[in-house]
């Protein structure tokens, strides 16, 4: 079953991407910060209720900065999503894992001082070329999008998942301090609404469109759905190897992302760009593993 909630999960991401890039012909980023923090305070907050969780935290500077550093991923996925295909916003964020392979690899280095007695650590083969094998993947998915001009929109669903990946450390502890998920996301809930808020005075308010805002609503819905069920996921894995399989099934929400952006929205994904899509994929499977490894029963990413 903890399977079927991560598949389950990935499709409700992958979903709100649809509903983020449909929105967004109406839309700026910011609202749709603003818009899907608001919505998911109110979800998370029933949320908590029930799991009789409270809401004050010991820790609200920790929070602060999970949820300045999460916000500035959210944008910078969304404005990624309104303006490159679907499936190469979707998978430019899914690097988050190989950002933290690559951070395994930088901090062990820097933490090195060549006037120790300590000698040089080694460079761990696997981590390396995992974090290259990515990052050649990113060269060959945004070669596609150079050729159209939306280099500065694949820079910024590029830096999505290095935001990402510094967002995921803070959760990582947050967890290992006790704090519960549901409090952990209400938080950068909390986050999204205020920084988008603050965000509109320099972008600006769109004219409302009427109907097509009910868009913003699923935006909210499915997001708060997936976290829920990749939270389920991770909870129903009773093994090392269980947990193991539902992080790596998070990848199918780039698959399902590609099904969107061909079938709904007529994207050309030529093949050197569903190679690169696929290098990155086997790249964070890859890096998952060796995170699992390095620092087990680490809580879920979010998307």
């Amino acid at each position: 079953m903890q399977a079927l909630w991560m598949v389950l999960a990935a499709f409700l991401f992958a979903s709100m991407g649809v509903c983020v890039k449909l929105a967004s012909a109406h839309f700026n980023a910011a609202e749709l910060v603003c818009y899907r923090g608001l919505i998911g305070m109110a979800i998370l907050a029933l949320l908590a209720r029930s799991q009789q969780v409270t809401l004050t935290t010991r820790y609200p500077g920790m929070h602060a900065w999970r949820s300045l550093v999460g916000v500035a991923s959210l944008g910078a996925w969304f404005y990624a999503i309104a303006h490159l295909p679907l499936a190469t916003a979707m998978t430019l964020n899914y690097m988050s894992s190989v950002w933290i392979a690559a951070f395994l690899v930088g901090g062990t280095l820097l933490a090195w001082r060549p006037s120790s007695a300590t000698p040089r650590p080694a460079l761990q083969g696997t981590l390396v070329v995992t974090v290259l094998t990515g990052f050649a993947g990113v060269v060959m998915m945004l070669r596609p999008s150079l050729e159209q001009n939306q280099a500065f929109a694949g820079l910024v669903g590029l830096l999505s998942g290095l935001s990402a990946a510094f967002a995921y450390m803070q959760v990582v502890a947050l967890s290992r301090l006790g704090e519960p998920e549901s409090r952990t996301v209400f938080y950068f809930a909390l986050g999204s609404a205020v920084a988008g808020g603050a965000a509109l005075l320099f972008t600006g308010v769109s004219d409302w469109p009427g109907w097509p805002a009910l868009w913003l609503l699923p935006i909210g819905i499915l997001a708060a759905g997936g976290q829920l069920c990749m939270t389920r996921a991770y909870a129903s894995a009773r093994t090392q190897r269980g947990t193991l399989v539902v992080a790596n099934l998070q990848y199918s929400g780039i698959v399902f992302a590609a099904l969107y952006s061909v079938l709904l929205f007529g994207d050309r994904i030529p093949p050197i760009g569903w190679t690169g899509m696929a290098l990155i994929v086997g790249s964070g499977i890859a890096a998952t593993i060796l995170r699992a490894r390095a620092a087990p029963g680490a809580p879920a990413e979010e998307h």
